[in-house]
C-alpha cells in the first residue's frame, strides 16, 4: 500500500508514531481530551501526535516511562491502535474508559475493573473464532486492584463486561420510531450472566493482546447505570485515571522483581518478597 505523503515511511499509518515514540506501558482512553488528563499526573510529558481521534503523549510518572494514545470511540479504532502501537514496541495495554453500569449495586462514579469481555464487538472475530476467550492479562488485572487499594479508591467493582460493536441497538436502547433493534433481548440475558457493565473497546483489546503474547487490561469510570437511569458524566474518570497511571509504576516494579530473581510469571510470594 502506498502511504500518503503526508505521513514519514516510519510512522504508523493512523496513530502517525514511529519506533520510539511510544513507550512500553500504553494507556488508552477513547476521548481525545481525557489524554491531557491523564498526563497531568505525570513528571513530564511532551505531545507525540494529533490526528483523527488519535492523540498521543510520552512522558515519566513516578520515574517510569509511559504513554497514553486515545483510541476513539468503538473496536474498530481500538484494534488500530493495539495492532500499529504493538508494531512499534508497546508491551503493556491499559484502557482508561467510561462505561454504562447494568447492574443496580453499581453506581455512578465508581469503577469497573474488566477481568474478561464478552465478544459482541465483532472485530475480535477477524482474527479468530468467536469462542476464543477475551481476558485481560492476569498481571495487569492485579495492578489496578492494587493500584486502587493503595490509592484508597474503594468503590471498585471486579468483573466481566460486555464489549459491544454499537451503543444503541447493540446495547439495548430505544430507537427512533419505535425499532427495537435485534439486540433487544441482550440485556435482561447479560444481567442474568452476571456481567456488571457495557462498553465498547475491552473485548478488541484483550483478545489482539492475548494473540500477540502482549499485556492488558481496562479500567472504566461509569458514568451512567441503566437500571437505575442515572447518567453523571465524568463521574469516576479522575479516579480511573489515577488507578491507571499507579498500576503502571507498580507493573513496572513487579517486572523489575521477575527480573530480579529470573522468573517469567507473578505468584503471589514473588510480590511478598517485593513489599
Amino acid at each position: 500500500m502506498t502511504m500518503p505523503h503526508a505521513f514519514h515511511r516510519d510512522r504508523q499509518y493512523h496513530i502517525n508514531c514511529r519506533k520510539g515514540d511510544l513507550a512500553k506501558f500504553l494507556l488508552i482512553p477513547g476521548d481525545p481530551d481525557r489524554v491531557p488528563k491523564i498526563v497531568e499526573y505525570w513528571d513530564s510529558a511532551k505531545e507525540i501526535s494529533l490526528r483523527r481521534e488519535f492523540r498521543s503523549f510520552t512522558g515519566k510518572y513516578k520515574g517510569v516511562s509511559v504513554s497514553a494514545l486515545s483510541s476513539g470511540i468503538g473496536p474498530a479504532c481500538m484494534a488500530i491502535v493495539v495492532n500499529e502501537a504493538a508494531s512499534i514496541g508497546v508491551q503493556t495495554f491499559i484502557r482508561v474508559g467510561s462505561t454504562g453500569a447494568i447492574r443496580k449495586e453499581v453506581e455512578c462514579g465508581d469503577l469497573i475493573i474488566s477481568t474478561a469481555a464478552v465478544r459482541l464487538d465483532y472485530v475480535s472475530n477477524c482474527y479468530v473464532v468467536p469462542e476464543y476467550p477475551a481476558i485481560a492479562n492476569y498481571e495487569v488485572l492485579l495492578a489496578l486492584i492494587e493500584a486502587a487499594e493503595s490509592l484508597g479508591i474503594d468503590n471498585y467493582h471486579v468483573g466481566v463486561t460486555a464489549t459491544t460493536a454499537d451503543f444503541y441497538a447493540g446495547q439495548s436502547r430505544s430507537l427512533p420510531g419505535g425499532c427495537t433493534g435485534t439486540a433487544g433481548y441482550l440485556f435482561g440475558f447479560l444481567q442474568e450472566a452476571g456481567i456488571l457493565n457495557f462498553e465498547m473497546e475491552a473485548a478488541t483489546l484483550f483478545t489482539l493482546a492475548s494473540l500477540y503474547g502482549l499485556r492488558a487490561g481496562a479500567v472504566c469510570a461509569v458514568y451512567a447505570n441503566r437500571c437505575t437511569n442515572q447518567f453523571k458524566e465524568g463521574a469516576g474518570e479522575e479516579n480511573a485515571i489515577k488507578v491507571a497511571n499507579e498500576a503502571v509504576k507498580i507493573l513496572f516494579d513487579w517486572d523489575k522483581g521477575k527480573q530480579k530473581r529470573r522468573k517469567k510469571w507473578l505468584f503471589p510470594s514473588l510480590l511478598k518478597k517485593n513489599v
